[in-house]
């Protein structure tokens, strides 16, 4: 087995006009192989921050579809999503199954984003997704962060 592809993926997102920007950078040792942003339309950071790792692992699915990948990203929403969540609510039919009746079978946040993902993640089980700090020195981190912001800010 190969060493896994480390991919930094974030997401930026700006309240005022309700758009943001999503990047990747693929790494290999200490130097960017590829990178990728867009901006788009949405309803918070955590749109954004899903569309991140949903591109990087669609990236993944056309030009390394067998590959060992970790996709890092700095948001704790979605890597508790593909840990924890995204399993439930595939089985609830992408609904939050709640205890409180006027909570309850709600539909998810950003539901299409996440079966994308669900259905990325599932193509491919060689991909990881990770927690890493924010802001806090890691090179790819940085690039990905501020290639988001850069396309957000050209969305606007």
């Amino acid at each position: 087995m190969s060493a896994p592809f480390p991919i930094y993926a974030d997401g930026s997102f700006d309240a005022a006009s309700c758009s943001g920007g999503w990047a990747f950078v693929v790494m290999d040792a200490y130097r960017q192989i590829h990178a990728a942003a867009g901006a788009a339309t949405g309803s918070s950071n955590n749109t954004f921050e899903v569309l991140a790792v949903v591109q990087a692992a669609s990236w993944l699915a056309r030009e390394a579809k067998t590959a060992t990948a970790l996709i890092w990203t700095d948001s704790a929403h979605v890597v508790e999503g593909c840990s924890q969540w995204r399993h439930i609510w595939r089985g609830n039919g992408w609904k939050r199954v709640r205890a409180n009746l006027q909570d309850r079978r709600r539909t998810i946040p950003d539901a299409k984003l996440w079966q994308e993902l669900d259905a990325l993640l599932q193509r491919n089980p060689r991909i990881r997704i990770h927690l890493c700090k924010g802001h806090s020195g890691i090179a790819g981190n940085q690039m990905a962060d501020e290639a988001a912001r850069a396309a957000s800010q050209r969305s606007r």
